[in-house]
């Protein structure tokens, strides 16, 4: 018998009684969602300023996304990559075409197109650059994030994701985000491949110094490595770019895209790659059951249409100047640094601040909705459909926190 549980207090408890306590979120129960706006089970609306993300970078339940997921649903839903299916050629061309990498390789989540560009990166190595069998090395960065399997926590120097999940798969090398010093001394014969993320979302919003993934490009063109970028958070319009690389003026050689390919309606990602670096893929070496199937085309077709047709990269890159500079006038005793690209802010408090969570605790009561990360950050991201008056009413919301708690 399933029992109807509808208070937020109730369904706290029902979730703290059967479910896994690996996350720590805000005590808020929410039940619909509409563009930028969310609402909880007691019917207070707030203002969604996480965006799931940047999952929900074209807005909550966006009607054209929801259109082609209820259609596609009632045809055909998974035939399975055992045959093929009329909606998975065309979103490859689409994505190849906006993009302008030659191959798509389609996966569901963020960490599966990490594992792929793993995966690729060290037959890569294997193959066209002959390194010896197992010898292959990836150079990582300190603070990153590219997901949860053990392989990829295995180059993590979060402690707090890494502790009591070894022994970690070998072959990463961590080294100092930013430095470009650091990298090209870590790089030896082995080194099939540098993955790194333009900007540090899990991180705290950490953007790099100036000319960073610039140098770091001419470093893997002059010791035969690849680039491989991890854009998962950062892409598809999160910094006012298509992708944050854009920033830089540079191509990497693969990118790790996901999250707002769906419009958070459903869990589509993929590795995009040049054809030198994608060909190492024959039939048997890589596959997923779910990966391309036709309601994930035909959700993430919608989604990119959506986030090229409305301008929401553009509307990203003058509201997020606008955002950034708006939230570095607050005049604020807890702020120690404001870092931001596009409608992507992570707002540093100082240690004294007494940690990140009681300020966005406080702003759920304002009925603004975000998260801290890293203990002593806010992070901001809100849904790249927001207007400036939306934009306003949060700001008004963010200054008087951070400036009366």
């Amino acid at each position: 018998m399933t029992l109807s549980v509808r208070s937020a207090d109730a369904l706290i408890a029902q979730e703290s009684k059967y479910g896994a306590h690996n996350y720590h979120p805000l005590n808020v129960v929410l039940d619909r969602g509409e563009g930028v706006w969310v609402w909880d089970v007691e019917g207070k609306k707030y203002m969604d300023f996480l965006a799931a993300y940047s999952a929900v970078n074209q807005g909550h339940n966006h009607p054209s996304i929801v259109d082609a997921l209820v259609k596609q649903a009632s045809v055909l839903s998974l035939t399975s990559r055992a045959f093929r299916n009329d909606k998975f050629p065309p979103l490859l061309e689409k994505l190849s075409k906006l993009t302008g990498f030659d191959k798509v390789l389609m996966m569901n989540t963020g960490a599966e197109a990490v594992e792929t560009a793993i995966k690729a990166a060290r037959k890569w190595g294997y193959d066209k650059k002959r390194i010896a069998d197992g010898q292959a090395e990836i150079i990582t960065y300190d603070g990153n994030f590219h997901g949860r399997t053990t392989t990829i926590i295995g180059f993590s120097t979060d402690e707090t994701t890494t502790n009591g999940f070894g022994p970690f798969t070998p072959g990463f090398k961590n080294v100092p985000y930013g430095d470009l010093a650091a990298t090209e001394q870590a790089l030896t014969k082995n080194t099939c491949a540098i993955m790194v993320e333009p900007i540090q979302g899990e991180g705290g919003v950490v953007i790099p110094p100036a000319g960073f993934i610039k140098g770091l490009r001419k470093l893997c063109d002059e010791h035969q490595v690849l680039l491989i970028l991890d854009e998962i958070q950062s892409g598809l319009g999160r910094t006012g770019k298509l992708f944050a690389f854009e920033h830089e003026g540079i191509r990497p050689d693969g990118v790790t895209i996901g999250k707002a390919l769906s419009g958070g309606l459903y869990p589509v990602s993929a590795f995009l790659a040049n054809d030198d670096l994608m060909s190492v893929f024959t039939p048997g070496t890589h596959g997923s059951t779910y990966g391309g199937n036709p309601l994930a085309c035909a959700v993430a077709d919608a989604a990119l249409d959506v986030l090229t047709d409305e301008g929401l990269i553009e509307k990203s890159a003058s509201l997020g100047d606008y955002l950034l500079e708006r939230v570095r006038r607050i005049p604020s005793p807890h702020i120690a640094e404001i870092r931001g690209q596009g409608l992507w802010i992570g707002i540093e408090l100082k240690e004294s601040a007494g940690g990140a969570r009681r300020f966005c605790e406080r702003l759920q009561e304002e009925g603004l909705l975000c998260k801290e990360t890293h203990v002593t950050t806010i992070r901001l991201a809100p849904p790249l459909v927001i207007s400036k008056d939306e934009l306003d009413w949060a700001l008004e919301r963010i200054e008087r926190v951070l400036c009366e708690l």
